[in-house]
């Protein structure tokens, strides 16, 4: 008979994590309860427990602790991000009488601090990068002991996590603007921007090292995961056991993460993360410590077939441990699903989930079919987690549930896992943490055949061509002739137009309608768009008389948000690089900046809502003084534009994200624009910003990194119907699919 931990455990969280908690709870007998604010009123998980408390935000810890006390909670279980390595929160749950589930306030406190923790485990002999804090240093001593450490190193805040703020300085040229980068988004999103150089390692691998401890003297290790699949510190895909750890590694790695959590009298479950160098495998070096559950916990239940949600149950009940002798059995590989758009960039997306069907898998979701996504939280949707007897088999389970998995109604990074997972350097196990932004940006996925013919043949069924007119209702005909077939023009997310004739498409799935269809067929999702002959008659005019090499002035906005600062003023002559708009959404900033010389005209202001592809502003090509504006090159050819998309997290104050991600795309310099571009490539740049208002696991950022060429967006090429893209920049977003108030 399994005893009870506790009778009633609150979740302070949301989504996934959320959801994933009360599972085992349910298991275990133990009454659920959620929090919740008004934007996730009717979210899954606040459905999906036992009880539900409103607070008015996931950070308010006097609110979270009331609902824990009203609700009768013996316990807190905190999931990750928001207030789960809060060492505030974790005295407030003690005074309020409540159990925090996770470690005691000097490992919070400790490993919350990179220079403290760094300095802290090394006293008890766990092996750490070589580098130096910068604390009470002036630059110019900063730049002399980065001088006696050597370069290339990296540059990064000692408070919060995930990769936020980090930045490389390659020499002693880079040094002076990488510290201000570090310093401005570290004080930013943590209130700190007390920094801590490293040297950093030529193709390194980030493996990390599951431990649990109980207060009875009891530390174990889990084994280790590999997360080196990153866009910019953001992990994609994680799997266990590493591909390249041996017996000896693992036992290595083993010991240091037990000596790190010895050292600050862990209890619960936890993370070690190290670094190790691609070609000195048998050399970790210790980076931080995650006091609490990691996004990639599953791939490690999987192998050792223990719920790490119970156990850290039972140790904060005060049980021991009672495992027994740890075993790894075959692989675990992990791909997370994000609402993300990867042509634009990698972007955040938002929209309202039309169908969701989960592949066969292990999937840990925060939707349903209904679900909106909006700009206030992680865009993280899912995590698909497989399991095979080895890698490989491994492998191709997850690729084949991604390809069953359907999420409707929404861009998803689903296609783009299943390439990232078929690289050939991937199935090899060749992993480094740059291996990700190496790849660049991918094109939009070209629908199948069978995907065109399932949307042409409801466009058929529904009987209403796009342009209303007689000649639609009639169809093609000719006089004395037999009836032609019928085709339907359909404009995928490349811009490419479709002449296709109604057809079965065996297990196709269709949603949406009359315009905008959405399609799940040969294991991919597509938006596809009904386009009257009219329209595809006037796209062909334009096209033919376009210049190779053309672009529009117009400059639009990535993704719906809010209009945050306005760089200049209307009629303002600007060179190309120079910045114009800064829009806020999905708690990050995007800085559209001029594509080339000329004059500006506005078509926004501050506090303006703008939807996705909305015109905020209109370069007019024209003669300016050459200037390096924000450090992009002005364009030699005015023809071309060239454009960079960073992306910067806005992070909460206090909160440390679990990861952090930048989009980037490129066209190689010199490179002239499509010829068929009916949008100008929009450039964005970034800055960080504090919000207090909403935190999650896994938030993004970019940082102002030296880059070999110049970065570039390809922007949509025709308005989308549910972005409103064709209303005024400054007019508020109309539809609950891309706001939610």
């Amino acid at each position: 008979m399994t005893i009870r931990p506790f009778s009633t455990v609150l979740v302070a969280n949301r989504g996934e994590i959320a959801r994933r908690v009360f599972r085992t709870l349910r298991r275990l007998g133990i009454r659920s309860v959620a929090v919740f604010t008004d934007a996730d009123a009717d979210a899954p998980h606040t459905r999906e427990a036992d009880h539900a408390v409103r607070v008015p935000s996931y950070l308010d810890v006097g609110a979270v602790v009331a609902a824990a006390v009203s609700s009768g909670a013996d316990a807190v279980h905190p999931g990750y991000g928001f207030l789960s390595e809060n060492a505030g929160f974790a005295r407030a749950c003690a005074a309020a009488g409540i159990v925090f589930v996770g470690p005691g306030v000097e490992a919070l406190e400790v490993m919350g601090d990179k220079i403290r923790a760094k300095e802290h485990v090394a006293a008890h002999d766990v092996p750490t990068v070589p580098g130096f804090s910068a604390t009470g240093l002036s630059d110019a001593e900063i730049a002399a002991e980065a001088d006696r450490a050597g370069y290339p190193l990296l540059v990064k805040p000692s408070a919060g996590g995930g990769g936020k703020g980090m930045t490389v300085a390659t020499g002693p040229d880079d040094l002076a603007d990488a510290l201000s980068t570090a310093r401005r988004v570290a004080a930013a999103a943590f209130g700190d921007d007390t920094l801590l150089l490293e040297r950093l390692l030529e193709r390194p691998r980030h493996i990390e090292v599951q431990v649990l401890a109980d207060a009875h003297g009891t530390t174990l290790s889990l084994g280790e995961r590999e997360c080196t699949l990153q866009r910019r510190h953001q992990k994609v895909i994680e799997e266990a056991p590493s591909p390249v750890v041996d017996a000896a590694t693992r036992a290595r790695l083993g010991e240091a993460a037990v000596a790190a959590a010895r050292s600050v009298g862990y209890l619960g479950a936890g993370t070690v993360e190290f670094l190790v160098a691609g070609d000195r495998l048998d050399e970790p070096f210790f980076i931080e410590m995650n006091t609490r559950l990691q996004v990639e916990h599953p791939v490690t239940e999987m192998v050792t077939g223990i719920d790490l949600v119970e156990q850290q149950l039972r140790v904060a009940a005060g049980f021991a441990l009672e495992l027994g002798e740890i075993r790894l059995d075959g692989h675990a590989i992990e791909a997370r699903v994000y609402a993300e758009t990867p042509a634009r960039g990698y972007l955040p997306a938002t929209g309202t989930v039309g169908l969701w069907h989960p592949g066969s898998a292990r999937v840990d979701s925060a939707v349903e079919t209904g679900s909106v996504i909006s700009s206030l939280y992680d865009p993280m949707i899912a995590k698909v987690i497989a399991h095979g007897p080895d890698r490989e088999t491994a492998l191709a389970r997850l690729d084949a549930a991604l390809a069953d998995t359907i999420v409707l109604g929404v861009d998803t990074n689903i296609a783009d896992l299943r390439a990232l997972l078929a690289d050939p350097a991937v199935r090899a196990g060749d992993l480094d943490t740059g291996l990700l932004d190496r790849r660049g940006t991918p094109e939009a996925p070209e629908p199948s055949p069978a995907a065109l013919a399932a949307v042409a043949q409801r466009v058929a069924d529904a009987g209403n061509p796009a342009d209303g007119s007689v000649w639609g209702r009639v169809g093609a005909w000719r006089a004395g002739g037999a009836v032609a077939a019928r085709t339907v023009s359909l404009e995928d997310d490349a811009g490419q137009v479709h002449a296709v004739a109604p057809g079965t498409a065996g297990e196709a799935v269709v949603t949406g309608g009359p315009v905008e269809y959405w399609v799940h067929a040969d294991g991919g999702a597509h938006r596809l768009r009904v386009v009257s002959r009219r329209d595809a008659a006037e796209r062909r005019r334009v096209a033919a008389g376009r210049a190779a090499g053309a672009v529009d002035p117009d400059l639009v906005a990535p993704l719906p948000g809010t209009v945050v600062a306005v760089h200049v003023a209307d009629g303002d002559a600007v060179d190309a690089g120079a910045r114009l708009v800064t829009i806020e959404a999905m708690k990050m900033e995007h800085t559209v900046v001029a594509p080339h010389t000329g004059t500006v005209r506005l078509r926004t202001s501050v506090g303006a809502q703008v939807a996705r592809d909305a015109v905020v502003a209109t370069v007019t090509p024209g003669v300016s003084a050459p200037q390096d504006h924000a450090g992009f090159p002005a364009s030699a050819d005015p023809a071309r534009t060239d454009s960079v998309i960073r992306t910067t997290c806005v992070a909460e104050a206090g909160v440390a994200g679990e990861d952090a991600r930048i989009a980037e795309a490129a066209l190689k310099p010199g490179e002239p624009m499509p010829a068929d571009s009916a949008r100008s490539i929009s450039v964005i740049r970034t800055n960080s910003v504090a919000d207090t208002g909403v935190a999650a696991e896994d938030m993004r950022i970019a940082e102002d990194a030296p880059t070999s060429g110049v970065l570039t967006h390809p922007a949509a090429t025709h308005p989308r119907p549910d972005d409103s893209a064709g209303i005024p920049a400054s007019a508020p977003i109309p539809s609950h699919k891309e706001s939610l108030s």
